[in-house]
C-alpha cells in the first residue's frame, strides 16, 4: 500500500532504501519500534520523503512484504503437482519462520490493521493472494477431497499463523513436511503415493 504520489515521481533508490530500512528495524528491534522518523534516519532520507509516498509505517511494511511475497510466489510448474506443492510450502514456511523480519512484520501488520481500515483491506488482499496460490496448487494435486479445499488451505496457513503468534514451535521445513503429509491424507485423489512418500523420496535424494 502506498500513499498518493505528490510532486516528483518516486526515486527508485530512495524507495528501496526506505523499504529495506523498515524491514531492518523490524528485524532488529521489533515491529513496535518501527517509526517513520526511524525509517527516514536509517534510509538517509527526510521524513517528508517517506510521508510523500506512504502515510504510515504499516503502508511501508505492507509494500515491503508484498515484494517479498512476489519473489517467493508460485514455483515454476512441473509435471509433479505434489512436488510443486512441497516447494511452495517450503518457501512459504521458510519465509515466515526463518526470515526474522517477515514473521514480525506479518503479526505487526495484523495488529495495526485493526485500527487502520485501509491497511486492513490491503493486508486481506495480500493474504487472499497467498490463499489463491495454495488453493490452485491443491486443485492441481486433486479435485476430490475429504473436506472442502478451502478448509485444507485454512489448516495449512492456520498452523503457520498459530505458531507465529504463540511461538510454541518453529515454522520451517519440518512443519512443511508435516503439513504435506496431512494434505495427502485429506486427498482422495493422491493416487498410488502413500502419505509421506514425497518426504521419504526427498530425504533419499538429499542424502545422495
Amino acid at each position: 500500500m502506498t500513499g498518493l504520489p505528490i510532486g516528483r515521481p518516486r526515486s527508485d533508490t530512495a524507495r528501496r532504501a526506505v523499504l529495506d530500512a523498515a524491514l531492518a528495524i523490524a528485524a532488529r528491534d521489533g515491529y513496535p519500534a518501527v517509526t517513520i522518523k526511524g525509517i527516514a534516519q536509517t534510509a538517509g532520507v527526510g521524513r517528508q520523503t517517506v510521508y510523500r509516498w506512504w502515510p504510515t509505517r504499516g503502508a511501508v511494511l505492507m509494500e515491503a512484504l508484498g515484494e517479498i511475497g512476489e519473489v517467493l510466489g508460485l514455483p515454476t510448474p512441473t509435471a509433479d503437482a505434489w512436488a510443486d506443492l512441497r516447494t511452495f510450502l517450503d518457501r512459504t514456511f521458510a519465509m515466515a519462520g526463518t526470515s526474522p523480519e517477515v514473521g514480525v512484520v506479518l503479526l505487526g501488520l495484523t495488529a495495526d490493521a485493526v485500527a487502520d481500515p485501509e491497511l486492513s483491506v490491503v493486508l486481506r488482499q495480500y493474504i487472499a493472494g497467498r490463499r489463491a496460490m495454495l488453493r490452485g496448487l491443491l486443485e492441481r494435486c486433486g479435485q476430490d477431497w475429504y473436506v472442502p479445499v478451502d478448509t485444507v488451505v485454512d489448516m495449512v496457513f492456520g498452523a503457520m499463523w498459530y505458531r507465529l503468534m504463540n511461538e510454541h514451535a518453529q515454522v520451517g521445513a519440518e512443519l512443511a513436511e508435516e503439513m504435506l503429509i496431512a494434505v495427502e491424507l485429506l486427498s482422495k485423489t493422491s493416487g498410488a503415493r502413500a502419505p509421506g512418500a514425497l518426504r521419504s523420496s526427498q530425504s533419499k535424494n538429499d542424502s545422495n
